[in-house]
């Protein structure tokens, strides 16, 4: 912690400025003798000539200084936003580190302003995700969480738990006086809630999480009934094959694209349908795969042709699938009508074309996920999250069994347990180990 650090915090790559991050004891001093100042004032934005330790001109660039305590680590902090580009960048990290400077590991800046308590992990996790986000409303839910959001409930459960623990305590201490049964109804249905809201964060965390990874989005069908047509409309580019050969899609294909304000991963599936071709089996297979890692799935059925008994297998798929949002579409519409959509009637589908455009089935994307991200529900960002609330609220429940029969020093373990669940959601008492693997995941200069 006494090392001073640094690292480009901007991506690599060509750009209008690029920005160079440098953080410690001896900030200050090294910039310096970078810029050749010694009146630095602090939060003012000096405009002024690098030199490196040959003292030879860099570049021209804005220089700012963050004095300690007063910065997002909690020390020292300079930062020089210099023309972009990596070559004049990477001098000016060259010259900080000459000078005895160190390079930053990925999420140290973060890292420190958590152990210098600038930020909680609830916090911190949130700038990492943030980074990640592929959705405006992922964003949204992210910048209430660094504004503290999640810390609040993490802080009001806690204290909730804590209460019902000193109420138990109490209650041991004084076992031979009779426990009034108001008092074991009022924490039984304080811990009820907590179990219900925890229950309602977890699932909305699950439905919502595409918002911030991008929502999977598999299109299925049986062979020539236009999935690589639409995902080359989707793209804007002929990035799949289209073919009247049945068949002609033997693998997945995996791209990105934006609908409306959000970034999906966009999955063309092998057609599905009983196949005897080996390699065409295998793309069968991972099709298959791609449906169970969906997020939302896209059943597309040519309405140029009758029903038949490759579409009832598409048809029983989709009745079995559990916890997946269903759009299903009726490929070439422009086309004389032959199949009988009252079969799908129950799914709503909709009509589309190849040739006229997939606008009415984007316009339908583009509702669904707006819809998945409504609501004021709190999000769990992480699986380190998720388990630990999950945890708590298995402990509030096996605590609740000794609570009813009156064993209370059952019940304050299980308590106990609960309350060190949730409170390592915002400080943990894990090792710095632990520290060192969760903020190693973000990114270089963060």
């Amino acid at each position: 912690m006494n090392e001073t650090i640094s690292a480009i915090a901007t991506a690599h790559g060509v750009s209008s400025i690029s920005i160079i991050r440098l953080s410690g004891s001896d900030a200050l001093s090294i910039a310096r003798r970078v810029s050749k100042l010694q009146n630095i004032i602090p939060r003012h934005a000096h405009l002024t000539s690098l030199y490196n330790a040959e003292d030879a001109l860099i570049d021209q660039a804005i220089m700012i200084y963050f004095a300690s305590p007063n910065s997002f680590t909690g020390e020292d902090i300079v930062e020089f936003q210099c023309h972009g580009g990596m070559i004049v960048a990477e001098e000016i990290l060259s010259t900080v580190l000459a000078y005895g400077a160190r390079l930053a590991e990925p999420g140290e800046f973060s890292k420190r302003a958590f152990l210098n308590g600038k930020i909680d992990l609830t916090e911190a996790e949130a700038i990492s995700k943030l980074i990640e986000a592929k959705s405006v409303d992922a964003a949204k839910i992210l910048a209430k969480q660094m504004k503290g959001e999640l810390k609040a409930f993490v802080d009001e459960s806690r204290d909730a738990l804590l209460r019902s623990l000193a109420y138990s305590e109490v209650m041991i201490d004084y076992a031979e006086e009779d426990i009034p049964d108001d008092i074991l109804e009022s924490i039984s249905s304080q811990l009820d809630g907590l179990i219900e809201q925890i229950t309602r964060i977890v699932d909305a965390s699950h439905r919502r999480r595409g918002l911030i990874e991008g929502f999977k989005v598999a299109i299925i069908g049986k062979p020539n009934v236009g999935k690589s047509s639409l995902l080359n409309a989707l793209l804007s580019y002929e990035r799949a094959i289209v073919s009247d050969i049945a068949g002609t899609t033997r693998d997945t294909i995996e791209e990105q694209v934006r609908i409306g304000s959000h970034i999906i991963r966009l999955v063309d599936t092998a057609g599905i349908r009983e196949s005897e071709d080996t390699i065409e089996k295998i793309g069968i297979e991972r099709s298959l795969s791609s449906v169970e890692d969906a997020d939302v799935i896209i059943a597309l059925f040519d309405s140029s042709r009758v029903f038949d008994h490759e579409d009832e297998k598409i048809v029983s798929m989709l009745d079995n699938l559990e916890d997946k949002h269903l759009i299903v579409a009726l490929n070439k519409s422009d086309l004389e009508k032959k199949f009988d959509t009252s079969i799908l009637s129950s799914y709503d589908p909709i009509e589309v074309s190849a040739k006229k455009g997939f606008v009415r089935l984007t316009e339908r994307m583009e509702t669904l996920f707006d819809s998945i991200g409504e609501g004021d529900e709190i999000m769990l960002v992480s699986a380190r999250q998720i388990e630990a609330v999950k945890y708590a609220k298995s402990a509030i429940e096996e605590a609740k069994f000794p609570l009813q029969s009156g064993e209370l020093e059952f019940f304050s373990y299980h308590l106990q347990e609960a309350v060190k669940a949730i409170s390592s959601i915002s400080k943990p008492y894990d090792s710095e180990e632990i520290l060192d693997k969760m903020f190693g995941e973000f990114c270089l200069g963060k």
